[in-house]
């Protein structure tokens, strides 16, 4: 008989529109891998980007939030193991999981840690340095709290893992440093990619409906892609992502080369066929799944600090950080014309990929974490006396808020 895993999502994946959608299909193939039957339980609706799970084998179920009928749900299917797809969903839905199946083994993809993007998005709001007034926020104490009340929490980011560990003192037992898990780009590959001299323009691809992203557009627009355009007024600035809106549509401009390319059906042949991808961001967190995309299609990038966060290590990077948007624009214009550097910057990716995220070793090791906490659950949770004080008090209110709505819908 099949091992059940249960996860229940914040929204149906998107692959082709975001990194969290590709971060999500990354995790269903692990379980998978490893003999679980997957079943994907989401209150939201479904967009047509969404990917079609059964074409997979995964089972799918539409839940309701406050109402029992989830109750019955869970305890029928009575998962070894339930994955909450950020802590806001552990929030609504946590407390029911340990009520009808508390031998369930609770696990948080935080996706990226969403106290540090919103205390970054407050600060350069509030045009101030980023600092623990701003990462101390109401949104950390939700979600320190739920990442407690877990068995265990994967974190996308080393620079995240670090940020628990030394500033929130979370105990590293609950957490699992669990990266985009990639196959390796193989030397036939590399040598099969469009070269240099086959290559134009530059290009950035994000969701267009997250603001980090729709923010980065606004700054290439504003402040650097003129000064690129100056010095190479042939070359154009390509932008692609889904939920293009109206404030990101109007930003188009053919004349000036800034063009809006709305969705991209397969981003890697997007990113393959671009000289350069430019990234940016001001604020956010977690691994930037655009820079990602442009190492496996050995597209060279120029980024900021907030982009490169997480992903180079002791590594040189695939092309350049700056945080100021002149040596931005110089740095986008060097890597644009200079053959020999783009190369050995399109190398430099390469070797990130194949080193920091292997898809088989990290499969490895979240495997075995799962298997050793299944093992020794009782005394696992023994350990972790905090989860215990919050489970019981926090989510009091959160249950007895959720009865009330489900009894007034009645």
């Amino acid at each position: 008989m099949k091992k059940n895993v249960l996860i229940i999502g914040f929204v149906w994946p998107e692959p082709k529109s975001s990194a969290a959608g590709s971060r999500m299909m990354q995790l269903i193939n692990v379980f998978q891998a490893q003999g679980y039957e997957v079943t994907f339980a989401t209150s939201c609706a479904k967009s047509d980007q969404a990917f079609d799970l059964k074409s997979i084998g995964v089972k799918t179920v539409a839940i309701t939030l406050n109402c029992g009928s989830f109750d019955v749900f869970i305890s029928e299917l009575s998962p070894e193991i339930v994955v909450f797809d950020r802590f806001n969903v552990e929030e609504q839905f946590g407390w029911r999981v340990a009520e009808q199946c508390p031998n369930a083994l609770r696990v948080l993809d935080t996706e990226d840690l969403h106290a540090l993007r919103r205390g970054r998005h407050q600060a350069f709001k509030d045009q101030k340095e980023f600092n623990r007034t701003y990462l101390f926020n109401d949104t950390a104490k939700r979600e320190i709290a739920s990442i407690c009340r877990c068995d265990l929490t994967l974190i996308i980011s080393e620079a995240e893992m670090t940020l628990l560990k030394e500033q929130f003192k979370v105990d590293e037992r609950l957490l699992l440093y669990l990266p985009f898990m990639i196959d390796p780009v193989s030397v036939d590959t590399q040598q099969q990619l469009p070269g240099f001299l086959t290559r134009e323009h530059f290009v950035t691809i994000g969701n267009f409906l997250h603001e980090p992203n729709y923010n980065s557009i606004l700054y290439l627009k504003e402040s650097i892609w003129p000064l690129i355009r100056q010095k190479l007024p042939k070359a154009e600035m390509h932008m692609y992502g889904a939920y293009a809106t109206q404030k990101v549509t109007q930003l188009h401009n053919k004349k000036e080369g800034f063009v809006i390319k709305g969705f991209a059906e397969n981003a890697n042949t997007v990113m393959q066929n671009a000289k350069v991808c430019l990234a940016p961001l001001r604020f956010g967190a977690g691994l930037k799944g655009k820079i990602v995309d442009a190492m496996v299609s050995g597209t060279p990038c120029v980024t900021t600090t907030i982009g490169a966060e997480g992903l180079y290590g002791q590594l040189p990077p695939n092309g350049f950080i700056s945080d100021s948007p002149e040596t931005f624009a110089e740095h986008a214009i060097e890597l644009y014309t200079n053959e020999a550097q783009w190369n050995a910057l399109q190398d430099n990716g390469f070797k990130i990929i194949n080193t920091r995220f292997q898809k088989v070793e990290f499969e490895t090791v979240f495997s075995n974490r799962l298997q050793s906490l299944l093992l020794n659950l009782d005394s696992h949770r023994q350990d972790n006396f905090i989860g215990q004080v919050l489970m019981h008090h926090t989510l009091q209110s959160t249950k007895y808020m959720s009865k009330w709505i489900e009894a007034k819908n009645k």
